[in-house]
């Protein structure tokens, strides 16, 4: 089954409480302290338009995507949904931006060039199910970073599924939109099944209803840090994403920050 299809267009109202702001900034200092990407322009320097170049891999709607080109990157988005990238479209047509999107499954990465700053956020690789697939993606990310580029991406971990929302029932009741998210995990193959179950309303009174099946998985950081460095990328630091702190065995979302290094040279 095909996600994000009628899911996209309620998927802004029910991730109304994610704190894509908070994302935005966090990424920002994360690029200042570890990447090459920046939003100041040097017009002579030929690489800039490379280096400079922002992607968000796994976009969706293109919220965070917007929040990046406004502060002053330039900006690229890349997802698998036809109907994501949709919405995304109308958000740049009515904000005036110049983000490229570009509908491309992130195995099969492909850009016009180098990119200074690949990131990934939202659990967007836990659908990744398979990790040779996920080795794939990380080999494109480095095989498209500029020399000392960064590629910055999180991940649900194994025990978020397992301990936390594995075999949970979650509802929430709204006026106009309202859902029941069922998960099924399967700890020998470490994937989560959840089962999305919306109601939109039509007119009046009137709901329509319709359903969507999604698969993640969960991994380790061990696992995730050992693909990266399989890739050819260094990594630099890692933080629960929650916390912004140093990882435990309860971090639930990790953040990894990664660095290109085989292209690498002094800047």
């Amino acid at each position: 089954m095909m996600i994000y299809q009628d899911f996209a267009g309620v998927y802004d109202e029910l991730m109304d409480n994610t704190p894509y702001a908070l994302w935005a900034d966090r990424l920002e200092l994360l690029i200042r302290k570890y990447g090459v990407s920046r939003p100041e322009r040097d017009a002579e320097e030929v690489l800039d338009a490379e280096r400079n170049l922002v992607v968000d891999l796994g976009c969706g709607t293109g919220t965070l995507t917007e929040l990046m080109y406004l502060k002053g990157y330039d900006m690229i988005g890349v997802d698998a949904s036809e109907s994501m990238l949709n919405i995304a479209m109308e958000k740049k047509e009515k904000s005036g931006s110049e983000i490229l999107y570009l509908q491309q499954d992130m195995r099969e990465l492909e850009l016009y060039g180098t990119v200074g700053t690949i990131f990934s956020v939202c659990d967007s690789l836990n659908y990744i199910l398979d990790e040779d697939e996920l080795l794939e993606v990380f080999s494109l990310v480095n095989n498209y970073l500029f020399p000392g580029g960064i590629f910055i991406f999180d991940f649900n971990t194994d025990h978020k599924y397992r301990d936390i929302i594995g075999e949970t029932t979650i509802a929430e009741n709204r006026e106009d939109c309202s859902f029941i998210w069922e998960n099924f995990y399967d700890p020998e193959e470490e994937i989560n099944e959840y089962d999305l179950t919306v109601f939109v309303r039509a007119e009046g009174d009137t709901f329509r209803r319709f359903t969507e099946t999604h698969f993640q998985r969960g991994y380790t950081v061990e696992q995730m840090l050992a693909l990266v460095g399989r890739a050819g990328m260094s990594v630099v630091e890692v933080l629960d994403a929650d916390t912004g702190e140093a990882v435990t065995d309860r971090s639930q979302r990790v953040y990894v920050i990664a660095k290109e290094k085989e292209k690498d040279r002094s800047f």
